[in-house]
This record gives structure tokens, C-alpha cells and sequence, in this order.
């Protein structure tokens, strides 16, 4: 598809740190104490068939991966904890499990590297997954003492943390959508699940700051333009205020402002005598963004006629300044792009051996347009993460969906640097996309047409 090939230089703004992340489901593999393990051995979860138990084997090849990281030049980088690893049994936690996350986050700051470490990025331990997850009131405190025990082990080496990523996505994809574990429909479970995210989210940020009173501490918050597919129609219109507000400005009042509206419930969280008081629950605005939404009823549309990505998500770079600047006249504060990425898979058939311009399509292009819109931009951004570091395992897409600026072969685990990755590198050394950049990575390339997604 035909996309706006006009060249301008962009200069990276003095205070913007370049990064990318992973979650830890995603690339670790080895770990078969989670509910996407379980969720995954049920044929027809996953769409190509693939399995979280090895994914990227990040878990055994993190120093090559940390190698990686320093090559590309990578400034900050986001990665999550599993908590599956740490506490396996309910109150039992490993020794062994954080020391590897020390060893490895030691690493990545031996080399420069600033880590932002999330607690929760979708996964859960069975034993928590089989008491009813978020859905249980006692979940709160499960994850106030989770938190404590990691902030605790970890807080000589990490002062930057995710305390939960996607709280909307994580519970529209498992309680509406049959996409994620654990694969029930209940407009009942979703608004308790999410009031009970948002509460875990406002008592963690407290926690934290007692015992760590110098970190900075957020929520990673999937958020998209609105706009209704006929904009003629009353309804559709009506509908995407609606839409709007229950996907994502409810949960940004509670989490950042600590207003719980009555559709989301009490802000006393069970077992506690006092409710959650209105006020700051935030250092950072944490903004996972990648498409927009066009609304015909209650589900996700696309815009017709508009650039795609291999899944078919509309790319609509300038929706990152929209939505943020939506966000921070009502919550002020730095803004840290915490995810911002696309699927690529390039040519399908590509295989290492093959030239590397055959591993993406157009990716450095949505690196470079991304950029560009926050380089012009008056908005305080102070952290881009490219979303992801290496192609991993996307949840129920499985391994197909390929977002990494690194190639991975699916058999050998082979990691080849794609050409995005070395543009990305090209960026963050020179801190700007000159007019030779452009020509050698982003000139001619071209989105996908409607008619031109690869995958289902």
C-alpha cells in the first residue's frame, strides 16, 4: 500500500532514551508453572501451533541476548519477571529464581544498560491462576506480597518499575474475547478483575515508595484512539465515547488519579479498613500504543483503506501524539512510550540464509514515522521501547507474529540482527535519521493493503 515516502530529518530529542522490551513469557521458555503453559497445550489456542515452554530460550541464552542488547547500543531496556519462577508454590518463593533475574539485570547495568522491570506482563502462577486470579478479592493482597518480596531482593539493582502491563487487554482477551486463559466470557469477572488490578496497582505504587523511596513506579497502559467507523451515525458515536471510557479512561482515572468510578467499584480493597484515597499513583505516564480503533459496535474495527501490518492492525503513527496528549492534560507527568511496535514478517518463506532484507518489510519505515511524530511533538517524552527486542512467542498468535528488531530462527533459536535493528542501532548512535539513513533503510518501503496481510 502507497505510504507518505516524504523525507524528513529527525533529530532525537536531547532528554528521549532510545530502548526495547520483552516480557518474560515470551522469550524465556523452560517454565511450565504458568497459565499459558496450560493454556497453550490445549490444541487450537494458539494459532500456528507453537508452545511458550521454549519460545526464544532466553532463560539459558540471556547473557547472548544481553550481548545483543549492548551491541545494538540499546540505552534502557523494559523486561518482566515471572512470577511463576519466583513463587511457585502460594508463599513459597525461590532463591534461585531471583538470583537469575540478579545475575542478569547485574548484566545489563554492568553494560549501561538502565532496566525498567515489570511485575506482571499477563502471565500467572497455576496456583494463583486456580484461586480465581484477579477475579478473587484476596488477589490484592497475593500481589502486595509478591511485590514486597521482589522489590525487596531487587532494590540495590533496579529503581524503575511496570507494577502491571495491560490491565485492559489482559482482561478483555481472557474474560471476553476466548484469546488468553482463562477463556470465559462474564461481564461480572471483567469489571472485577479489573477493579481488583487497579486497586493492586494503587497499593503497589504506595508499597514501593516506602520501601524504595527514590524509584520510579507506573502502570504500562494500552490506550488507542476511538473513532466511530460512520461518523454520520448517532449511535456509532455514542458508542465510541462508550467504548472509549470503559476500555481505557476508566481504568486511567483509578490507576493514576486513584478515582474509582462506580462502574469499576469500591476503591477499599477487601480486607482493608481504609479505601484507596484520591490522589497521585504515578512518576511516569506508561504508554503501550499501536493502533486505533474504529467502532461499529462493541469490538475492535479497523479504519477502511488505511496502511495494515501483518496482523491487520491499522498503523496510524500519529495516534502515539493524540492519545498522549489526551492523557497528560489530564494526568501531567513524563511520558515513557513503555511499548510501540509492529508484526513484520517480511517474506514468509525467509529463512536465515536468505538475504536479511527479506526478514521484515517495513518495519525500519514505522520505526522511522513513530519517531518522527515525537520528535515534532511538544510532549515530555522521555523513554521509547520498541516492542520487541526479538521475535518471541505473541501469545495466542504463537511464534508467526514476528515484532523483533532481531530475527529468530524457529529451530536453531538462532538470533540475526534484522535491518530494523540496525537502523535502530544507526538512531541511537547518532541521535538522528539523516538523509543517508532514510535512503539505505526506509526509502521505498511500503505498508500493507487490506489485501496484502499475512497472517490470519
Amino acid at each position: 500500500m502507497r505510504s507518505e515516502n516524504l523525507y524528513n530529518e529527525v533529530q532525537i530529542p536531547k532528554n528521549l532514551l532510545l530502548g526495547t522490551a520483552t516480557a518474560s513469557l515470551q522469550i524465556e521458555g523452560g517454565d511450565t508453572n504458568n497459565d499459558w503453559y496450560r493454556w497453550a497445550n490445549t490444541p487450537g489456542n494458539i494459532k500456528d501451533g507453537s508452545h511458550p515452554e521454549r519460545c526464544v530460550d532466553h532463560w539459558e541464552k540471556w547473557r547472548e541476548d544481553t550481548q545483543l542488547l549492548s551491541e545494538i547500543g540499546i540505552e534502557v531496556y523494559r523486561m518482566s519477571l515471572e512470577w511463576a519462577r519466583i513463587e511457585p508454590e502460594c508463599g513459597k518463593f525461590s532463591t534461585a529464581a531471583i538470583e537469575h533475574y540478579r545475575e542478569e539485570i547485574s548484566e545489563l547495568r554492568a553494560r549501561g544498560i538502565i532496566p525498567l522491570v515489570s511485575l506482571h506482563h499477563f502471565s500467572n502462577p497455576i496456583w494463583f491462576a486456580d484461586k480465581d486470579g484477579f477475579t478473587n478479592p484476596e488477589s490484592v493482597a497475593l500481589f502486595l506480597r509478591y511485590t514486597e518480596y521482589v522489590v525487596n531482593a531487587l532494590k540495590d539493582l533496579v529503581d524503575e518499575w511496570v507494577t502491571i502491563n495491560e490491565p485492559n487487554v489482559y482482561v478483555t482477551q481472557g474474560y471476553l474475547f476466548h484469546t488468553a486463559p482463562p477463556n470465559e466470557e462474564s461481564w461480572r469477572k471483567v469489571r472485577a478483575n479489573l477493579l481488583h488490578l487497579a486497586q493492586a496497582h494503587c497499593l503497589a505504587y504506595r508499597l514501593i515508595h516506602r520501601l524504595q523511596p527514590e524509584a520510579k513506579v507506573g502502570f504500562a497502559h494500552h490506550i488507542r484512539p476511538f473513532v466511530p467507523l460512520n461518523p454520520e451515525s448517532r449511535l456509532q458515536r455514542q458508542l465510541t465515547k462508550f467504548s472509549e471510557f470503559a476500555f481505557q479512561d476508566v481504568l486511567s482515572d483509578a490507576m493514576l488519579g486513584g478515582s474509582f468510578h462506580p462502574l469499576l467499584g469500591s476503591p477499599r480493597p477487601a480486607g482493608r479498613k481504609e479505601k484507596i484515597a484520591k490522589g497521585k499513583y504515578y512518576d511516569y505516564l506508561g504508554v503501550n500504543y499501536y493502533s486505533r480503533t474504529a467502532t461499529s459496535k462493541l469490538d475492535d474495527g479497523v479504519v477502511p483503506g488505511t496502511p495494515r501490518n501483518d496482523l491487520g492492525w491499522e498503523i496510524y503513527p500519529q495516534g502515539l501524539i493524540e492519545i498522549t496528549q489526551k492523557l497528560f492534560e489530564k494526568y501531567p507527568g513524563p511520558i515513557w512510550v513503555t511499548e510501540n511496535g509492529t508484526c513484520d514478517t517480511g517474506e514468509l518463506s525467509a529463512a536465515p540464509r536468505l538475504a536479511d532484507t527479506k526478514l521484515e518489510s517495513f518495519r525500519p519505515r514505522f520505526i522511522y514515522d513513530q519517531l518522527r511524530c515525537i520528535a515534532a511533538s511538544d510532549l515530555p517524552f522521555e523513554r521509547y521501547y520498541y516492542w520487541c527486542f526479538v521475535d518471541n512467542f505473541e501469545w495466542s498468535e504463537g511464534m508467526a507474529a514476528r515484532f523483533g528488531l532481531v530475527y529468530l530462527d524457529p529451530h536453531t533459536k538462532e538470533r540475526i540482527v534484522k535491518p530494523s535493528g540496525h537502523f535502530y542501532q544507526e538512531i541511537i548512535a547518532k541521535r538522528l535519521i539523516d538523509s543517508e539513513m532514510y535512503r539505505k533503510y526506509v526509502s521505498g518501503q511500503e505498508y500493507r493493503s487490506e489485501a496484502e496481510v499475512r497472517l490470519p
